[in-house]
């Protein structure tokens, strides 16, 4: 028998002369498999039965098999005219084991050693191996981790097994020392060291983890250094080198960035080219460029921008603006054209709409403005998005218009939404010493079983008290948007059932009610409602002069028929937790003729968002309301009075404790003496002598503040969550103060109550959940503080 050996590593050379003759192979036979199967070999092998080899054909078959990478030693032998192949195939991998690493999650190291090859199961290549570890080791370096250091260890096992053991020892971050920008004549290095994202370490570094240096934010920062001098003008400026030192200990980054900074140029002349599509004078209402100025890129840019977005609108969406600026070096000056090329005008194919899991497809369909067959308006797709993002029933809208395939003048529209909490559920079960056993429910759903329809049901039953409550509005009744919303409720309380002494009043209200809304435009409506309410009241053992007053007056029992007419308009980004636009309504209600008050109140609320940065924004707020009587009614019923103080007010003090406060009545008896001995007197009055004021409401109501949005820090998910620093102020008046009364306040703006703190509310599964922190910055007398407060269900 004759054999041959030829590891790969042999070349044709070497070969034996025994068997430098060429043989017809009649069979093949592969020695040596353990995972590998005989189809993966005999697929990699250039050879077959039946096929004439020499020793340059065997050496070239021996090289396709290395380069499975399944084998680390192939020998091939002759046995007649059987070519007999043997194979050690290389070990394979058993487990990975990855120890020390903090700054990169071992997911991600595990996730990116399968990428490369190096996973439980895989073949094991210890040149991959090796890759692996320095790759791993440039990535720690990136992040200015210079001391890390990466060690592996290859652990034999039986049956042909290895195990990895990858050790990590991460080091510390190198810290900034020093940032220096050499060559700079025209702008302070204070001015140029605000541009970094790197900052020289300092007392606030460890909470801003920002002075450790890392390549890609230097590359950012650069980028930053020379888009301020382009959009300065400094067409010219250059970069000439960057020095990053690490001192020995590698602990410390010394950063250099050389600069030539050139001369400043102005625009000569602004040109347009190209094939404009709409009138010449629209485009030219659009260049933010004019001659004389200093030449900016940003101004540019953005200049294109507005140009493609107006040729979107036409359904040129296809659009392509550049500006293209010429220097003239001879004076400093550049000219600088605007080339229009409008493509083609795209037609929208079909609207699709993805992630809307709960929210029907035609609550979302309802609001788009881009019809299907139309062209495609740039304009109208963006104010479908924002029109979806108001709703306030998705976290994040977002919107693609991919090419249809095969088609050079059609587009689809895709919206892709993550739904959110759009309503809260409220149960409670308690037992109060004063109240007894209380009990109570409510569920509000501003997306009912995704019809986007509001649907809100209420129930609270404690010892003195009662109330239910039912409310429905379509917002789409009709198809152009008229909506369409009823409720109905009763109240019932029973202050002389409480242990303690109240100066009390209590209604029982029947009522239910019809509202009508109208759109007037893309951001505002109209509405109209009418309400029928039945109200009795009853004063209980201990109340105050003005209610009976009122009651001497007015009577005890009331039905009224109250109608309204409003007026809002929103261009908030979206329907819950905005952080930019504005929003205002104003409402007029009014008994009408027949009902057995007459009385009117009308209501002002508004709020605006002004970005500061990137990720701050400040809104501000105010409700204004201010009620009276008109006809044979003396004032405003007290029962419809305004109060201040609480969460959705001024936070800080107690609800309602802020405005104008009761006056204890004061009992006589038949003769016109005081009763102080607790007893009823003639007049059915009665008088606590240790009764403090009590806070009772006015007709005027001012309030409003100031909030610094920010982001949260180590919440990475910001769109469910809100937090502010707060400034509210506000009071409570009454323009009709009663005569005798010891406690009215008249309009008086120096007497405002005011407070700052912070303030958090998060969208959760139950509801939105609030909380704030404040402290009275400046207190009305008998005014009550409360320096924590939550609430669950509302949200501001």
């Amino acid at each position: 028998m004759k054999r041959l050996l030829l590891p790969a590593v042999i070349s044709a050379l070497m070969i034996a002369e025994v068997h430098a003759e060429s043989f017809t192979i009649s069979d093949i036979r592969v020695n040596g498999l353990q995972r590998v199967s005989a189809g993966s070999v005999f697929g990699a092998l250039p050879l077959n039965v039946g096929d004439a080899v020499d020793d340059s054909r065997l050496v070239d078959a021996t090289r396709a098999l290395f380069r499975t990478g399944f084998f680390q030693d192939i020998q091939l032998g002759r046995e007649n005219d059987v070519l007999v192949v043997s194979v050690v195939e290389r070990p394979s991998i058993s487990a990975i084991e990855i120890e020390g690493n903090k700054a990169i999650k071992t997911e991600d190291l595990l996730s990116g050693l399968q990428q490369s090859g190096l996973a439980e199961g895989e073949i094991f290549q210890r040149a991959t191996l090796e890759g692996v570890r320095n790759e791993l080791q440039r990535q720690y370096v990136g992040q200015g981790r210079y001391s890390a250091s990466i060690e592996t260890e290859v652990v034999a096992q039986p049956r042909n097994r290895v195990a990895l053991k990858i050790k990590i020892n991460e080091g510390s971050v190198a810290a900034i020392k020093h940032i220096n920008v050499v060559g700079n004549s025209v702008f302070s290095d204070e001015d140029l060291a605000d541009l970094f994202e790197l900052k020289i370490t300092n007392w606030l570094s460890f909470f801003r983890n920002d002075d450790k240096y890392a390549r890609e934010k230097l590359s950012g920062d650069l980028e930053r250094l020379r888009s301020y001098y382009l959009d300065r003008g400094y067409i010219n400026m250059d970069i000439t080198s960057t020095q990053v030192s690490i001192t020995p200990d590698k602990k410390n980054v010394y950063v250099t960035v050389n600069i030539d900074e050139g001369q400043r140029y102005t625009l000569r002349e602004v040109k347009l080219s190209g094939d404009l599509k709409v009138p010449e004078e629209e485009i030219r209402s659009l260049l933010l460029a004019k001659e004389g100025q200093v030449f900016s890129r940003k101004v540019m840019t953005t200049t294109s921008e507005l140009i493609t977005r107006r040729l979107g609108n036409e359904g040129y969406t296809f659009a392509n603006v550049n500006g293209i600026p010429e220097p003239h070096d001879e004076d400093n000056t550049v000219s600088l054209t605007f080339v229009v090329d409008p493509g083609r005008r795209a037609y929208v194919n079909r609207v699709n709409f993805r992630g809307n899991t709960k929210t029907e497809d035609e609550v979302l369909r309802r609001e788009m403005r881009q019809m299907e067959g139309g062209w495609a308006s740039t304009y109208l797709i963006d104010q479908s998005k924002v029109r979806l993002e108001r709703l306030g029933f998705f976290k994040e809208v977002n919107v693609e218009t991919p090419q249809v395939p095969g088609s050079d003048d059609q587009i689809d529209v895709n919206y892709t939404v993550e739904e959110q909490p759009s309503g809260s559920i409220m149960a409670s079960i308690g037992f109060a010493q004063n109240a007894g056993l209380i009990l109570g429910g409510s569920i509000s759903q501003n997306n009912f079983l995704g019809t986007g329809n509001r649907v809100s049901i209420g129930l609270t039953r404690s010892e003195y008290q009662q109330r239910y409550n039912f409310g429905f509005v379509d917002p789409y009744w009709t198809e152009d948007g008229v909506s369409l919303g009823y409720n109905a409720f009763y109240r019932t309380t029973d202050y002389d059932k409480l242990d303690y002494d109240v100066s009390s009043y209590s209604v029982d209200s029947l009522g239910a009610g019809v509202n009508i809304g109208y759109p007037i435009s893309e951001t505002s409506r109209l509405s109209f409602g009418m309400t029928v309410q039945q109200d009795s009241l009853d004063t209980g053992r201990y109340t105050v002069d003005e209610i009976l007053d009122f009651m001497d007056e007015e009577g005890d029992r009331f039905l009224n028929v109250k109608a309204s007419v409003g007026w809002s308009q929103s261009t908030l980004n979206r329907g819950v937790l905005a952080t930019r636009g504005h929003s205002q309504s104003l409402v007029l209600e009014s008994t009408i003729p027949g009902s057995d008050l007459s009385f009117f109140k009308l209501d002002y609320n508004g709020q605006l968002f002004v970005p500061l940065s990137q990720s701050y924004t400040l809104r501000m707020h105010t409700q204004l309301g201010y009620g009276d009587s008109y006809g044979s009614t003396s004032r405003l019923p007290f029962y419809e009075h305004y109060y201040a103080g609480g969460f959705n007010s001024v936070r800080g003090f107690e609800d309602s404790s802020l405005g104008p406060r009761s006056t204890p009545s004061i009992a006589r008896d038949a003769n016109g003496n005081v009763i102080t001995d607790g007893s009823i007197g003639a007049d059915g009055r009665y008088t606590d002598p240790d009764q403090d004021p009590l806070p009772f409401g006015g007709n005027v109501l001012v309030q409003g503040g100031l909030e610094v949005l920010f982001p949260l820090p180590f919440v990475k998910d910001q769109r469910s969550l809100r937090t502010s620093l707060f400034w509210d102020v506000g009071n409570v008046f009454d323009t009709n103060c009663p005569s005798g009364s010891a406690n009215c306040r008249d309009i008086d703006f120096g007497d405002l109550a005011s407070s700052v703190g912070v303030g958090l509310t998060w969208i959760t599964a139950m509801g939105p959940l609030s909380f704030s922190l404040a402290m009275p910055v400046k207190k009305p007398d008998d005014a009550d503080t409360q320096v924590f407060q939550f609430s669950l269900g509302q949200t501001f």
